[in-house]
């Protein structure tokens, strides 16, 4: 894995309503989570980077991702441990791990330590708070 510094972007709450639809506004500023089997990515299975969709920064490459059968999409791996940060999250009366953007600090998801080879983790994301670039890798 990589570990280049992701750069910092801070925003207003304005800013980010304006920047964001509602739903990802909903997902990536106020942790949500979008309904399984009804994202974009879900079943993609192009190649390329995926990136924050607040902030752009690159996440999750396609090799890393793998079916779940959760209803999100999900990755064995970062791509880069710098772009997210991990926070342990107790709401909803349960302990998980929460998976927020290092660049921005945007909800993407929570891992999971029920993954493939060879991490054994589950990175499961939302959709709607990624964007796959297929010109990258």
């Amino acid at each position: 894995m990589d570990t280049d510094n992701a750069t910092t972007v801070e925003l207003s709450d304005e800013e980010w309503r304006a920047r964001l639809s509602p739903e990802k506004y909903q997902v990536l500023r106020k942790q949500s989570t979008e309904r399984p089997f009804t994202g974009t990515y879900v079943n993609v299975k192009d190649d390329g980077m995926y990136h924050c969709a607040g902030c752009n920064a690159p996440l999750f490459r396609s090799d890393a991702k793998f079916e779940s059968g959760t209803g999100w999409p999900s990755f064995y791996e970062p791509a880069q441990d710098a772009n997210i940060e991990l926070v342990k999250d107790t709401s909803h009366g349960m302990t998980r791990t929460e998976v927020v953007c290092g660049s921005c600090g945007g909800h993407l998801g929570h891992v999971f330590p029920d993954g493939p080879t060879p991490t054994g983790q589950r990175f499961c994301m939302n959709s709607c708070a990624l964007k796959l670039d297929p010109s990258a890798k």
